[in-house]
């Protein structure tokens, strides 16, 4: 398959995330075949909401959402899949996951998934978020994909 890019508009048509919890700007490559996987960016600004508790005088991204960040840019590639399209991704775990570096106000995180495992729904991907080609965050997300509450 060709590899392709989305903007932020072709991104909110795709996930259900919106801000202040979109926290991927551009797809830059996306791959659903013959390995499902997507590649990122996210624009780091000072002006993002959760600098103004973490920390003050000290801003550090949480990596808890630099996780969501990697999250989102495999829900990307997971939802493009004709059979998980208008389906709900939910994440459910971790495996090994490992934070290196601190991530700031000016950064470019880049955002790299692929898919190891899936069937029936559920499956794990490959992360990596890096800056300047220096490793943020690496480790394994667990996720399943349902269709949304209500519908059979």
């Amino acid at each position: 398959m060709e590899k392709k890019t989305l903007d932020i508009a072709q991104i909110k048509e795709i996930i259900p995330h919106r801000y202040p919890f979109l926290l991927i700007d551009k797809i830059i490559e996306i791959e659903l075949e013959p390995v499902t996987r997507a590649v990122a960016i996210k624009n780091v600004t000072a002006n993002e909401p959760f600098f103004q508790g973490h920390f003050p005088d000290y801003p550090i991204m949480p990596g808890v959402l630099v996780i969501e960040a990697l999250a989102q840019t495999a829900c990307v590639a997971g939802l493009m899949m004709e059979q998980n399209k208008g389906k709900l991704p939910l994440f459910t775990g971790i495996d090994g996951l490992k934070i290196r570096r601190q991530v700031v106000p000016g950064d470019t995180l880049l955002l790299e998934t692929e898919f190891a495992v899936f069937r029936r729904g559920v499956g794990k991907v490959n992360v990596r978020a890096s800056v300047g080609g220096e490793t943020a965050v690496e480790g394994v997300i667990k996720f399943a994909i349902m269709d949304p509450k209500g519908k059979g």
